[in-house]
């Protein structure tokens, strides 16, 4: 592709020059994270050569609704590993998170959108009013029968006293963690909200995306048919690089606090 943003030969350091003065000179900024933000939090990928699906194919039944409901062994052992740590065992929010912070501290943070299910962005600061977890969160459980909602150390709990297949005490429907398995809708509004945003500011920030998971990758082509200018930050290219004003490739960890730590301008 042609227009990739800054060019390579432009180097890191010119890629986050251009980045933070775009952000700065915002006066909304729409934030889209993906996995790659909490990797410095010792979360570990899915499908990557040492990935947990990858490593345990059985892992992944887990995550797909129709293995869920249909076996009471993946059900077990879904709520085994999540009761017993599992890899959300002392996760933090790391620098990557933190960043972020003061774009909601300067009154610019329009939403911010994840598709991690770590909780990790509220975990750091950022009020949930302005967070759109669009794939859920493993902090919640839910029924999938009613409207049942709470806590997921609410059932854990359970699980740990030996209720190893906890069903809804208000229904006897199935329980899950509140995040959405593959075969399962979004929760209602969410992408409705995450393409508004994405309309209604002046940068569209996507971090640690590929930007390839759908629909929610809309929100990029959504941004620039409004006239905002996108920011990619990212380890690795992404599926929307022709589409960035600037592409900066590094250490999310290290880049983003530089991107987004530059006081706004006068034109924001």
């Amino acid at each position: 592709m042609e227009d990739q943003g800054v060019p390579p030969a432009g180097g890191l350091e010119a890629a986050v020059l251009a980045a933070a003065t775009l952000v700065a000179g915002a006066g909304s900024v729409t934030v889209l994270t993906g996995a790659g933000i909490s990797t410095d939090s010792g979360i570990p990928d899915f499908r990557g050569p040492e990935g947990v699906w990858t490593k345990n194919p059985e892992a992944e039944k887990a995550s797909d609704i129709r293995y869920f409901m249909a076996d009471p062994g993946v059900r077990r052992a879904r709520w085994d590993v999540l009761a017993h740590g599992g890899m959300w065992d002392g996760v933090e929010p790391n620098d990557g998170h933190r960043a972020l912070l003061p774009l909601e501290a300067g009154g610019r943070l329009h939403t911010l959108v994840t598709q991690n299910v770590d909780g990790l962005h509220v975990l750091a600061g950022t009020d949930p009013a302005l967070v759109v977890e669009v794939h859920g969160t493993v902090r919640r459980a839910m029924c999938l029968v009613c409207d049942w909602r709470a806590d997921i150390d609410v059932v854990l709990d359970r699980v740990r006293a030996g209720d190893l297949d906890p069903h809804c005490g208000d229904c006897g429907g199935l329980l899950k963690s509140a995040t959405v398995s593959f075969g399962q809708g979004l929760f209602e509004g969410d992408m409705e909200r995450s393409l508004a945003a994405a309309r209604q500011c002046d940068v569209l920030l996507a971090v640690g995306s590929t930007l390839g998971v759908y629909p929610v990758a809309l929100m990029v082509p959504e941004a620039v048919d409004h006239g905002a200018a996108i920011v990619l930050v990212n380890g690795s290219p992404t599926e929307m690089d022709h589409l960035a004003a600037v592409n900066v490739r590094g250490s999310i960890s290290e880049v983003l606090p530089r991107i987004v730590g530059r006081p706004a301008t006068d034109g924001g």
